[in-house]
């Protein structure tokens, strides 16, 4: 046997713990101060124990610790389901961690973060976000801000110390056009419980004007509400509200069915 060979046959153990520790270094890192550290501790020694029998070639041993790794190989996945679960999604967050989001999706989470946290501070709040027809009619009677959108200017306007939160705020694509815009009240207020107030019948009258859609901010029960085309929804939750707002303003480029796609790629091939 050549020189090289005995140079890597002496190596190959020395690769494998390297191997092994790291493996369990990566683990260790999702683990650490957590109730299983103690049964991950006894896991590293079993494998420290492992790694020593292939090194001295303890072929009984080796034996024994092939059978039982088998048999700990489930109870494990058993025992560190919840755990395991938690690192799959921290590894696969990883790579979107740092993906830029789409101007859109960091407009609608900010707004959802607002609305809901107004919500839960009962603060009454009135919301306009424009979708094909102007609401210059009504942003030309209000006080003009034309700032970029963020969570903290909104929920400034509508706090009570504010001399803009009376009135509605206008919102076009992701600019706070203006606020305390006054609207005009629903026609028909057959959705109008007595619970609501002018905030509502206004939130509900700009739809029976315009597409633009609503959202409104209920002061004495927190509820969230959305109306478009003249019709109201009361007691919208965050996932709905997201769902709401992403069928209705996503481009349309966006929207695309996967079929859709498929087909368009399909005919740009027999083009090709």
């Amino acid at each position: 046997m050549s020189l090289l060979h005995l140079v890597i046959s002496a190596c190959v153990p020395i690769v494998e713990i390297i191997v092994i520790m790291a493996v369990i270094y990566y683990f260790l890192s999702f683990f650490w101060n957590t109730r299983t550290m103690d049964l991950l501790i006894g896991t590293l020694v079993f494998l420290i124990i492992f790694a020593l029998t292939a090194w001295f070639k303890f072929p009984v041993l080796q034996t024994i610790m092939r059978y039982f790794v088998n048999a700990a190989v489930i109870g494990i996945l058993i025992i560190f389901q919840p755990e395991l679960r938690t690192a799959l999604t921290k590894l696969s967050m990883k790579g979107k961690k740092y993906a830029k989001l789409t101007e859109f999706d960091w407009f609608l989470e900010s707004l959802c973060n607002s609305v809901y946290r107004l919500s839960e501070q009962r603060i009454g709040a009135l919301i306009i976000i424009e979708h094909q027809e102007s609401l210059d009619e009504f942003s030309g009677k209000a006080v003009s801000l034309h700032a970029m959108f963020s969570s903290e200017l909104l929920e400034s306007l509508f706090s009570s110390s504010s001399p803009l939160h009376d009135g509605a705020v206008i919102i076009r694509g992701t600019e706070i056009l203006a606020a305390a815009a006054i609207l005009p009240l629903a026609d028909d207020s057959s959705q109008i419980s007595r619970s609501m107030g002018t905030r509502h019948r206004a939130g509900l009258g700009i739809t029976q004007h315009t597409d633009a859609l609503s959202i409104v901010i209920s002061e004495e029960t927190g509820k969230v509400s959305i109306a478009r085309e003249g019709i109201m929804t009361r007691g919208i939750r965050p996932d709905r509200f997201k769902g709401v707002l992403r069928s209705l303003f996503t481009p349309h480029d966006e929207r695309k069915t996967v079929g859709s796609r498929l087909q368009e790629w399909i005919e740009q091939w027999k083009h090709s």
